[in-house]
């Protein structure tokens, strides 16, 4: 698994700035660097823990007061990938589980933690494009499971409050789910 390192900002031109910082400060890949909802800046980074916590440090010493947040995570968990990318296909849904963030980088560690918690399938990280910079996870699997990941990933951001709002839906009902994705 690989490391993932996120920037979010509140200045797009601070954004790509930092981006440009981060890149030329370690050997890292760039994942994606974008506008998003309401004129922030987004910045997500792979490689190895040292090259992507270098380069986080040097976007947020470019990005200033700017930075709303960041995160590294080493070994992300696959699915947190495929989900940004949305590239899941749910199976059978006997509950589902959303998590709803004031940040996208809450969103994206609050996912990963989720997923590591218990046996869920993670099938859609929205990253705050047209919902005003808001972020929501989408989770499902058995209610137990269920429970045990919002749990474990509503934890993650309920401290720095950037934890909006959680909720467990056991045997949604299918055109509720199907549009959720």
């Amino acid at each position: 698994m690989e490391t993932i390192g996120f920037l979010e900002l509140n200045s797009i031109a601070q954004g790509i700035q930092a981006a440009d910082t981060m890149l030329k400060a370690a050997e890292v890949n760039l994942v994606f660097a974008r506008t998003a909802c309401p004129g922030k800046y987004h910045v997500m980074l792979s490689g190895d823990v040292a090259a992507v916590q270098a380069a986080i440090e040097a976007g947020q010493s470019a990005g200033g007061a700017c930075v709303v947040d960041s995160v590294v995570i080493p070994r992300v968990h696959p699915q947190v990938i495929q989900a940004i990318n949305q590239a899941t296909e749910p199976g059978e849904v006997n509950a589902v589980g959303v998590l709803e963030f004031f940040s996208v980088t809450a969103a994206v560690q609050a996912a990963d933690v989720a997923v590591k918690a218990a046996d869920v399938e993670l099938v859609d990280l929205r990253l705050g494009l047209g919902i005003g910079g808001k972020s929501f996870v989408v989770l499902t699997g058995e209610v137990a499971a269920v429970r045990e990941a919002i749990h474990a990933g509503a934890g993650i951001a309920s401290d720095s409050g950037m934890l909006m709002g959680n909720v467990v839906i056991p045997s949604p009902r299918p055109e509720v789910f199907q549009s959720l994705y």
